[in-house]
């Protein structure tokens, strides 16, 4: 398990720039063993989104006489300061950090006071303008079951869009105190960008902009429009993946 600021990466998969969580993890590796394997993650993260538990894996098909503690260890001495292994141990066969995931969880976070401190820059959403908490549950508390999230999702360029958009949706909690809000959403899955927009919608209600039946329709005739608002990447933390204690 391992946890990052996201802000000085352009996201977690592998890009030709060689500036991603990826692309630096699969380079430690390499120093460290002598050869190059694929890191795998449990799932993209975006531009300035930001991991409190990341799940990813590697194998290595050469002996090489390293503990979980040891590759913790000396994986942390060579990685940036903003990328660290929370947690290490050896995996079964069987296990895939992406493929044997059942769910995940987010969290974002709101900040409403009228100044943001500096060191909570780029680690939240500075929104000191007026926003309903109450209003704000209601329309978080819609996403919560099974639906077609096809007008909360975005394409993402150059790869095939998903042909399935059905995903599940356990908690959405909104907890506010001292004019900060954290949305915390779970479920089986979740589509490109899709817990932005869910907030970003959300936040819309909130703000008296939309009425609560906009996010019905949206959710009542997926695809037919999309929300288009967005929630800025540096709110949005992944904070735990869900895999089966028996595996």
């Amino acid at each position: 398990m391992l946890a990052y600021d996201g802000t000085p990466f352009q996201g977690w998969q592998s890009q030709p720039c060689g500036n991603t969580v990826q692309d630096f993890l699969e380079n430690t590796v390499q120093e460290i063993a002598g050869i190059r394997v694929r890191v795998h993650g449990s799932g993209r993260t975006d531009t300035g989104v930001h991991a409190l538990g990341q799940v990813a894996h590697f194998e290595l098909t050469e002996n090489i006489s390293m503990d979980a503690g040891d590759w913790q260890r000396a994986l942390n001495a060579l990685l940036p300061s903003s990328i660290r292994i929370l947690h290490a141990e050896p995996a079964e066969d069987t296990f895939h950090a992406r493929f044997s995931a059942l769910g995940k969880t987010y969290q974002y976070e709101i900040d409403c006071g009228g100044v943001l401190h500096p060191l909570r820059c780029n680690r939240t959403w500075h929104h000191p303008g007026q926003m309903d908490t109450e209003r704000l549950k209601d329309a978080c508390a819609l996403y919560v079951g099974e639906h077609d999230f096809s007008s909360f999702a975005a394409n993402r360029s150059g790869d095939q869009q998903e042909q399935d958009m059905t995903r599940v949706i356990t908690m959405a909690d909104v907890s506010a105190s001292s004019g900060k809000v954290v949305i915390t959403f779970s479920g089986n899955g979740f589509l490109y960008k899709m817990v932005r927009l869910l907030v970003g919608g959300a936040v819309r209600v909130a703000e008296e902009r939309q009425e609560l039946d906009w996010i019905r329709d949206l959710l009542a005739r997926p695809g037919h429009t999309k929300c288009q608002y967005c929630a800025p990447a540096a709110g949005l933390y992944l904070k735990e993946v869900k895999y089966s204690l028996a595996g």
